[in-house]
């Protein structure tokens, strides 16, 4: 620690007095990320809709791929996402204390990067375990290319994701939403070129949307590392001072604050990636549908995910400067943001399904025919479970500002895979309502989370 920090009086967080104080504090925070996750989850609405364009087929497997991927991404996000809480309880207590900062983000950087050699290992794995799993042997094949390609930019999302989250607990959040759109454009630039072989390139499809991601995840995160140098706020911190210096202890808080969270993370995923696998033992054109219809509710989600984080940010702070009223603002702003972003997305979804849909499929081949069908079908049950989706979301992050991870854990393992994956498995393969039971068995594992997390929230707080 420098001198100048060992003998600075520390200086807690100032937080809003008022509720009106507290909206605009988590809008101005939280719109920035709201939009940055919007515009970051577009790069997956403009690869499935352009992947649409060539076949339902790839549609299926860029899904199934997506399975395996997500399942090793949500592994590696619980150290990312611990930065938060870390970083925003430690400037709460002292604004001017940077060295506690500075060892959280190296360290969660350290634990990404540790992990990747044994990430891509398992990636190589992708063709041989959707075989297991009873998917067609065409689309299995098409999935673990894609995979292949996808794994050399994920050690590189995880670190931009960090490096974001330590920006958010400094409450800058506008220029990163710049950056987002920029590296957002460059994915879609490079799609349109290696997806198509636009511009003299060579057409390489579902594999060309899997390079393009990766080379748009590197660039982002070097990205991201330039503005921290470029901004005196953020540079103060020298978060790549002593990099290569293992800081043990805090390598072993962020581990053990960032597992719960990765297996938070990972229940609530995997039931939504293993509904892909119940879809493809139904039909490939369910698989497809079902991957369309999910990439629409997971696009609405990233709204009151964004302000939810922004959430976790402040009352991390509040936590840290030990205000419990601000806490309790904070948990109440938050989950009603939450729910009104939601609706922004649901009611359209409700109203114009068939619009939604020709966004991703040619409605005029009939080979498109039974699959947009069941787009059309699908979408109406989504924004169903989108209240739910956005009271739970609220409540996770609320709890993982504030450190709470265990219970998190626990009820959200509870909600999705007691309750929701064997909802969804009986009514899709089991009864009359084939893939629409998928849906239901979602929402009931939604609605579980939300009641329960939303208890566990309460408890906490008071």
């Amino acid at each position: 620690m420098s001198g100048a920090e060992t003998h600075k009086t520390p200086q807690k967080a100032v937080m809003p007095k008022s509720w009106g104080g507290e909206i605009r504090a988590l809008l101005l925070l939280g719109l920035p990320m709201a939009g940055a996750q919007f515009i970051q989850f577009l790069v997956f609405f403009f690869d499935t809709a352009m992947i649409g364009r060539i076949s339902p087929e790839d549609v299926a497997a860029a899904s199934l791929g997506t399975v395996i991927y997500f399942a090793l991404w949500m592994l590696g996000s619980g150290p990312v996402n611990a930065v938060t809480p870390m970083v925003s309880q430690a400037l709460g207590a002292d604004q001017n204390g940077t060295q506690d900062a500075r060892r959280s983000v190296r360290m969660a950087l350290w634990v990404v990067f540790f992990m990747t050699p044994f990430i891509i290992l398992l990636l190589t794995l992708t063709e041989r375990l959707a075989l297991m799993l009873g998917q067609d042997p065409v689309v299995a094949k098409k999935a673990g290319g894609y995979v292949l390609v996808l794994g050399p930019g994920l050690a590189f999302a995880l670190g931009t994701m960090a490096l974001r989250n330590f920006l958010a607990a400094l409450e800058k959040t506008l220029i990163p939403f710049v950056l987002v759109c920029i590296v957002t454009a460059l994915n879609v630039g490079l799609n349109y070129i290696l997806i198509f072989g636009n511009f003299g390139a060579p057409r390489l499809e579902l594999v060309g949307a899997g390079i393009a991601s990766s080379l748009s995840y590197i660039f982002g995160f070097f990205l991201f590392i330039a503005y921290i140098r470029w901004d005196a706020r953020a540079n103060s911190f020298q978060i790549f001072k002593n990099f290569w210096k293992l800081d043990w202890p805090r390598f072993k808080d962020v581990v053990v604050l960032g597992w719960p969270i990765s297996l938070t993370t990972f229940f609530e995923g995997m039931l939504f990636n293993a509904a892909v696998i119940i879809a493809g033992v139904i039909g490939v054109m369910e698989q497809a549908a079902y991957q369309i219809a999910l990439n629409v509710a997971a696009l609405a989600y990233m709204l009151p995910w964004g302000l939810s984080m922004a959430g976790a940010v402040r009352i991390g702070l509040a936590e840290g400067a030990d205000n419990q009223a601000a806490v309790k603002r904070c948990a109440g702003v938050t989950l009603i943001a939450a729910i009104f972003a939601i609706m922004f997305m649901a009611i359209p979804v409700v109203l114009i399904p068939e619009a939604i849909t020709s966004l991703y499929l040619d409605m005029d081949k009939p080979e498109n025919a039974q699959a947009i069908a069941l787009v059309i079908g699908f979408l109406p049950i989504a924004a169903a479970f989108m209240l739910f989706d956005s009271v739970q979301v609220a409540a996770n992050q609320l709890l993982r500002g504030l450190k709470d991870v265990q219970w998190p854990m626990l009820l959200t393992g509870i909600s999705y895979w007691v309750i929701g994956f064997p909802v969804a498995y009986i009514l899709a393969l089991k009864t009359n309502l084939g893939a629409n039971g998928i849906w239901y068995g979602l929402m009931a594992g939604l609605l579980a989370a939300s009641i329960l997390l939303g208890w566990r929230l309460k408890k906490r707080i008071g």
